[in-house]
Parts: C-alpha cells; structure tokens; sequence
C-alpha cells in the first residue's frame, strides 16, 4: 500500500461534517447483484435538492447472478441503463462502465473509464465531490491509487462491512475486494461508513408496501415492485432489506442515518478491525431511521 498524505485535522473534520444543501455527487453501484441498488439510484435522480447527480459507475460483483467481477460490472451497466430509460434520463456522458477485476494485490489499482472519471470530477472543481459507493470500493479505490490528490477533493460514503465492535468485519461489499476495502480505511480520505448489521438492516419493506405505495407509478415504479416481489415465492411475514438507499438518505438529510466520529479501524487481512487512536478520524454510522427515510422515497415517487 502507498504511503498517503494524512489530510490536516481542520479540513479532514470539515469534510466529514454532516451535509447541508445541495452537494455535487457521483454513485458507484454494482445494480445488477440485487434490488436495492436500482432504489438508490432512482433515489439519488429523484432527490436534486440534495445531490446533483453528475456520474453513475457500475461496480464489479460476483455471486450467482455474475460469472465474475467482469460480467458483474457489464451486467450492472446494462441496468442501469434500464432503470435510466424507465426514469426517461439521458445517459449520454453521464454512466461510465468500471473496474472488470478486483485489485490484484494491495495498492494495485484497476483502471477504468470510471475511475477515470471520478479523477476528473474530483478535480473539476473546488467544492467536494460526494462519492456514495454502494458495492465492492474497487472504482473508488482505483481512483484514489491512480490519484492519491483526490483525497482532498472527496468525500467517500460507502455501504459496506459490519460495525466496528462486531467480532468480523465480513459483509458482501467488503469481502468481495478486501484491498479496496483497506484503502478507503487506510488512506485517510474523509470516509462515511455506513455498516449493514444493526444499521443498515433497518431499511426493510414489504412487497404491500410497496404495492400501496409504489405500484402505478410510472414504469420504473412497477419495475421495482415486481423484483422485488421475485425474491421469494411466499410473502406471508416476509421483507426485503433495501440498504443501499442509506448512502442517498445521509446526503438528503443526515439526521436519518446518524453517526459519530471515530479513529479508522485496521481493517486485518483476517477481515476483522484492530483499533489504532493514532489513525484519522472518519464517520461510521450508528442508525437509520427506516420510517423518515421510506417516507421521503414514496413521496418522491408519488411525484414523478
């Protein structure tokens, strides 16, 4: 791993205040692994007064609806530009296929028309570029290892891991690219954590739910409610867990996903946290409050 430029504390704790306003963002989603993705970004579109939305890069993956990390980021683009054409938004400029592999070793990155990108915004301007990252951190970390100066420019907020007090770090987007995962730990980059287990988990739904409050509303509405109805075969007593809106809900309003300041944990090879006070802080997420945030949604639907 490359030695990184510890930020200055003054502006590291700038960057990890909670955001106000309108910020400039980008989302790194691997859309095709599960449902939840296609929410978040239909979220991060439907949500201008939050985020301005100016890239969407698909995330490698690998589990039985991919082959491999390749075909898991080309299956993810080609969704996103299903959930692009049912929202009816332009996507000329604005999606960028990712990294076809996970890093080969530490400090190893990846390059890709996303990672490339990213660098670019990053350095377009002088305001903070929002990163929500809500699959495998390989484009991320990519760009952070191909541009260790984009540090400055960034702000990473990424589903992903367990909470820190957990005996395993282990958790689909993390274990997928251990060494990216590292990176966004170990570089000091101003880094919202928001971990799955006691945290995330509480952004469930039900497919009545989503019947009442979905259904009719416009094509991608349906869309989303008969995947996730195709996730089982029996709803009696069933839900769905829809995590990756969390990284949208703390940009639109962060008092749904609170969170405190903590020094990074290492993150061991062995896929667990070993603490270190002398590491940066960053922000690791303690909740979220499942009724503020699905309300918001729905009523950003019922809109459209």
């Amino acid at each position: 791993m490359p030695e990184f430029r510890r930020l200055p504390d003054e502006l590291l704790l700038e960057r990890l205040t909670p955001p106000t306003g309108k910020v400039r963002a980008v989302l790194d989603t691997d859309t095709y692994n599960e449902v939840d993705d296609q929410f978040a970004l239909a979220y991060a579109l439907l949500s201008p007064e939050a985020c301005d939305v100016e890239a969407i890069y698909a995330a490698p993956f690998h589990n039985n609806r991919s082959n491999g990390p390749l075909q898991g980021m080309e299956r993810s683009y080609d969704e996103i530009l299903r959930v692009m054409e049912r929202m009816k938004r332009p996507t000329d400029g604005l999606v960028f296929k990712g990294s076809t592999s996970y890093l080969p070793a530490p400090g190893e990155p990846v390059d890709s028309p996303a990672a490339r990108d990213l660098i670019a915004k990053a350095k377009s301007s002088e305001e903070p570029l929002f990163v929500m990252t809500i699959g495998a951190p390989t484009n991320v970390a990519s760009a952070i290892l191909m541009d260790p100066e984009i540090i400055e420019r960034i702000v990473v907020v990424w589903l992903g891991g367990q909470p820190h007090t957990w005996p395993t770090a282990r958790e689909f987007n993390l274990q997928q690219d251990v060494p990216a995962s590292q990176v966004l730990f170990d570089s000091g980059v101003p880094f919202v954590q928001i971990p799955c287990t006691n945290v995330a988990e509480h952004l469930r739904t039900t497919v009545p739910e989503l019947e009442a409050w979905l259904r009719g509303k416009g094509d991608l509405g349906d869309y989303l409610c008969d995947i996730v109805a195709s996730y089982s075969d029996n709803h009696f007593a069933w839900s769905k867990v829809i995590w990756d809106i969390s990284a949208v809900a703390y940009l639109i309003n962060a008092s749904w996903v609170p969170s405190t300041l903590v020094h990074a944990p290492i993150l061991t090879e062995r896929i667990t946290y070993s603490a270190d006070w002398n590491r940066p802080l960053m922000r690791v997420a303690t909740h979220c409050n499942r009724d503020a945030v699905f309300r918001d949604l729905f009523t950003k639907f019922a809109n459209v």
